[in-house]
């Protein structure tokens, strides 16, 4: 997994781009077929923001929040993303794989 992180108005420093690592990290033990991950870090009039873009195999996730810091911005980041995640890996599993077809009973004559 490759992981971009950029800053707007804001220096990445290398406690936040370690932080923003583990973090981010953390989300492949959920679904590991993620490639990319772009996580841009921005504050606009006083409000911390961290947004982050994820390609993964099968679908592309968006996610964004906000905080009163970068890192409580980056704790909420993680939280929905990881609940997108499973979201998307509930939906690849094939819940109907064990079942066996349904017959009709066949009529005696």
């Amino acid at each position: 997994m490759q992981i971009n992180i950029d800053g707007h108005h804001v220096e990445v420093t290398d406690a936040l781009r370690q932080y923003v690592k583990e973090k981010i990290g953390r989300l492949e033990r959920h679904f590991d077929h993620v490639t990319n991950v772009h996580v841009v870090l921005k504050v606009e009039r006083h409000v911390q923001k961290a947004e982050c873009e994820m390609h993964a195999s099968g679908t592309q996730i968006f996610a964004e929040a906000t905080g009163d810091d970068m890192y409580a911005a980056i704790d909420a980041l993680a939280d929905k993303l990881d609940r997108q995640i499973l979201k998307h890996k509930e939906k690849l599993k094939d819940h109907h794989r064990n079942e066996s077809p349904k017959r009709d009973p066949i009529p005696e004559s």
